[in-house]
């Protein structure tokens, strides 16, 4: 018996060849069973508002009276208005008295009414007997900030400032004078 032998040649697989393989399976996985979706919001813009008031006697006195005698009253008007973008808390305090004679001192005989006239953004307010008392006490005794609330902004209100020189003045207080500054402040 004679034999035949059949010689199968396999070819080599070479490292390079396995390697390309690999990589062209992770392309064809990796890119196409993706899926993706992306949106934006662009140009978020930050700008601070603004607080600021107008005065309309400002570096001016509100009212001043010369020549008193017990149970002379004086009065004055000033406007106060918020004119920023915010809405404000307003406040009105007194500094810098300062009184002629030390020993009678005039503000303790000066008694202070403020009162707010209201609101308005056009025309004149009149200030009447109804309309809210604010502060009421002694020139002297006006020694912390008057709280006069929220203004929005544009608010504009009309403060009336009326002094009386006590009756009960009496012969110490001649040529005597006092001086003061009021101050409007707002926060927000």
């Amino acid at each position: 018996m004679s034999r035949i032998s059949i010689l199968v040649k396999r070819p080599k697989r070479t490292l390079g060849a396995l390697a390309a393989v690999l990589a062209a399976v992770g392309i064809a996985v990796g890119s196409g069973a993706n899926f993706t979706a992306t949106t934006s919001n662009p140009s978020n813009t930050f700008s601070a508002g603004s607080l600021s008031m107008s005065n309309s006697k400002d570096n001016a006195a509100i009212l001043t009276a010369s020549n008193l005698k017990p149970g002379d009253t004086t009065t004055g008007t000033v406007d106060i208005q918020n004119t920023g973008n915010l809405t404000g808390t307003f406040s009105l305090s007194r500094s810098a008295l300062t009184d002629s004679d030390s020993v009678n001192p005039m503000s303790q005989k000066l008694d202070l009414t403020v009162k707010d006239c209201g609101n308005f953004s056009a025309g004149t307010p009149t200030c009447d007997v109804g309309d809210p008392v604010k502060y009421t006490g002694t020139l002297a005794a006006m020694t912390s900030s008057v709280a006069l609330g929220s203004y929005a902004a544009s608010d504009k209100h009309r403060y009336e400032f009326t002094v009386v020189f006590n009756s009960s003045a009496g012969n110490p207080y001649q040529g005597d004078s006092s001086t003061a500054t009021f101050q409007w402040d707002a926060v927000s």
